[in-house]
């Protein structure tokens, strides 16, 4: 199965000239709207077109699967809460489901690999995955299929209508093989990406920086293959994150990243497919002191900073008003000459 992706283009610089341009002419200082107007024009660029035009079909795609690894100790909540809050997605009882309602966004849940059955389980590859401290968390085989299914994922939902894709994340102890990729892809040592995931106490903490240790002495034997590290290190939640998230950049389809999980298989995306970070913005600034290492990596500055880590693609989805927002403002204000109003002196 390939896991080869085609060439990723790079947004169009024309278009977003042209959104600068018309921020220019717009009846308001120049850069009165501070990063407002380099979101819009950024939008510009990935629609090739100026102005932009309002997002109409927002997608959230969250991706759940249960980790090996939470046999260790390494979260405050139990295996089964995964499988159970897929069912709250889908009964629209979660905080994404809220949030993307508020935002204008609709959600879907994939069940990648949740140690139970799921009225959504039709991509499954597997129940968890092994413990990545000792063991491989997928085959090779498992690996390819949810990078190809993540790829699919992308494909269905930009040939559906949808012009905007957030990914968001479900799964107990996911922030441990998170940690993981981005330590193994940045180089940091294994205390610089150990957070509190949900909510743990510090003897808690103390387990998941061994098991993170550990995890990490194998992820680093995958060298530089993005494939074997997610073998190795992650699962497949992640794996098809990681598929989805270069298809999207294929598909020159906007992506808002949401925290700590999803910008891990964010690095591993844009390895897969490299460019495809010029496709993605990030909603927010995750608490996971991980998450400052992707931003760092990818150039990436956060939409919002809230003090969150829900994850869910939860972020994400506040920072889309905010993206919404700077979009309408190139589309829809009126310029000096349309209003009628007087430009600055010496313009």
């Amino acid at each position: 199965m390939s896991t080869e992706f085609p060439r990723v283009d790079t947004p169009s610089r024309a278009a977003e000239d042209a959104a600068l341009r018309r921020h220019a002419r717009l009846t308001k200082p120049l850069g009165s709207l501070g990063r407002l107007e380099a979101l819009g024009a950024w939008v510009a660029a990935c629609q090739d077109r100026c102005p932009p035009t309002p997002f109409a079909r927002a997608r959230v795609v969250v991706f759940a699967g249960d980790h090996g690894i939470a046999a260790s100790g390494v979260s405050a909540y139990p295996s089964e809460v995964t499988g159970q809050m897929v069912a709250n997605f889908v009964a629209g009882g979660a905080a994404i489901n809220v949030l993307a309602a508020a935002a204008g966004a609709t959600v879907r849940v994939v069940d990648m690999a949740v140690n139970a059955d799921t009225s959504v389980g039709d991509h499954k590859i597997r129940r968890s995955c092994g413990s990545i401290d000792r063991e491989d968390a997928l085959t090779d085989e498992e690996t390819r299929a949810a990078i190809a299914t993540g790829r699919a994922i992308a494909d269905e939902e930009v040939d559906g209508g949808a012009d905007l894709l957030i990914a968001g994340d479900m799964g107990i102890g996911n922030t441990t093989p998170a940690a993981v990729l981005i330590a193994a892809l940045t180089g940091a040592e294994p205390v610089a990406v150990v957070g509190r995931g949900t909510g743990i106490d510090d003897q808690t903490w103390m387990r998941k920086a061994v098991a993170i240790r550990d995890a990490l002495r194998r992820a680093r034997a995958a060298g530089g293959d993005p494939v074997a590290l997610l073998r190795t290190s992650a699962g497949a939640d992640l794996a098809a994150m990681a598929g989805f998230l270069a298809q999207a950049a294929v598909r020159k389809t906007p992506v808002i990243l949401d925290g700590v999980v999803v910008s891990a298989a964010a690095l591993v995306a844009e390895d897969l497919a490299p460019g495809a970070s010029k496709w993605w913005v990030a909603g927010h600034r995750s608490v996971e002191p991980a998450h400052a290492l992707v931003l760092e990596q990818l150039e990436l500055e956060p939409i919002v900073d809230l003090g969150m880590r829900l994850g869910e693609g939860s972020g994400a989805a506040v920072a889309l008003p905010v993206l919404t927002a700077a979009v309408r403002v190139l589309a829809e204000m009126a310029t000096f000459d349309e209003a009628g109003v007087s430009t600055a002196a010496g313009d």
